[in-house]
């Protein structure tokens, strides 16, 4: 298999790997900094579609199981420099021939070793830039990155296989190193054109300091499925009932806020506090904020929808009843936009007189 060919696998797998990437990543940045940077979040899958390439070319191509037990080849190879020697003895590298030079670019015995150092170069780019690391410590995660990749190829892909189908080779240690440290290198002007990850973390800092609309959406979606973690559990300890349904939604969004300073479990965790329209803390609007909350975009849909369900001999009382249905959800798809996309207050918001407040510093 073709470098070309691995790197076209890791592009199809690409999108799969960013998606189980992106709700982790907005949460961390939503709790340290209270915003998303789009120039980091794009470094940042740049930097994952790189190592998802590095990976795939470490493993690929996968050969069979039973092929890979007939295998008498060494697993091993523990002579330092090994691939100089061999570059030596078995190219056709002639210094006094110039018509050998292009052959040998051609020859495993140069290109591999090559490709062994240009396969960390992005890797100590991207650690120098990111996490603006010094030179040492790029030294040392380069080799923990190749060494990774050794044990990956000594262990059969994990004991996978029953034995590694590719060679440990300490030459490659060596080389991925040099490879991370020339990334750290190569990286210095790229350093100097580029904004400093720093500054855009302070900047991305002051934005979250204001709650913008898919924060807010974000710390929604969070409790939900907090919510729904604490139902299973429920249904496994307590069987699935009703009455421990209501319950459960009573504690997690009027009693467990008391507790955490006026914030629901998603909300602390994104830096969200509920306050009134004077910044204090009002336990009474905090409780008319969520039973209006519940009541507009939970109960009263569920009831007319209900309601229509049992007007089917009645064709009029029907009609009126689609169309009060249709306003509703015209007026929930309204909401659900202007909650998303905007930071406007709400309608359950300007009644109970209360608002979502940052408590990024």
């Amino acid at each position: 298999m073709g470098y070309l060919q691995v790197i076209q696998y890791a592009t199809l797998a690409f999108p799969i790997v960013a998606f189980l990437f992106t709700t982790p990543f907005i949460l961390i940045e939503y709790h340290k900094f209270g915003s998303i940077s789009f120039f980091k979040m794009a470094i940042t899958y740049l930097f994952i579609y790189y190592l998802l390439c590095a990976y795939f070319l470490v493993i690929l191509p996968l050969p069979k199981i039973s092929e890979v037990a007939k295998l008498t080849t060494p697993r091993t190879q523990l002579i330092p420099f090994c691939f100089i020697l061999d570059f030596i003895k078995h190219s056709s590298f002639d210094l006094l021939n110039y018509h050998t030079y292009f052959i040998t670019l051609k020859e495993s015995y140069f290109y591999v070793p090559l490709f062994n150092i240009l396969l960390t170069v992005p890797f100590g780019i991207f650690l120098r830039y990111y996490f603006e690391w010094d030179k040492k410590k790029v030294i040392w995660y380069s080799f923990l990155l190749s060494l990774f990749f050794e044990l990956t190829q000594l262990s059969g892909l994990y004991f996978i296989y029953p034995r590694g189908y590719r060679l440990f080779d300490v030459d490659d240690l060596f080389l991925n190193t040099l490879g991370g440290l020339i990334g750290y290198v190569v990286s210095t002007p790229m350093i100097s054109i580029l904004p400093k990850i720093s500054e855009i973390d302070h900047e991305t800092r002051k934005k979250g300091k204001t709650i913008s609309g898919f924060r807010r959406c974000t710390s929604l979606f969070l409790d939900l499925f907090l919510l729904f973690i604490m139902k299973i559990i429920t249904i496994l300890v307590l069987g699935d009932k009703f009455s421990l349904s209501i319950l459960l939604i009573i504690v997690y969004y009027f009693v467990i806020p008391l507790f955490l300073n006026h914030s629901t479990l998603g909300q602390l965790f994104l830096n969200i506090q509920v306050l009134d329209c004077h910044h204090q803390k009002n336990v009474i609007r905090l409780f008319f904020r969520r039973v209006l909350f519940l009541l507009l975009y939970i109960v009263i849909p569920v009831l007319i929808g209900y309601d229509i369900t049992c007007l089917n001999e009645d064709m009029v009382r029907e009609f009126i009843g689609m169309i009060a249905i249709g306003v509703i959800l015209l007026i929930d798809f309204i909401s659900i936009i202007k909650y998303t996309f905007t930071s406007k207050d709400m309608l359950y918001e300007k009644l109970s007189k209360t608002k979502l407040v940052s408590t990024i510093k």
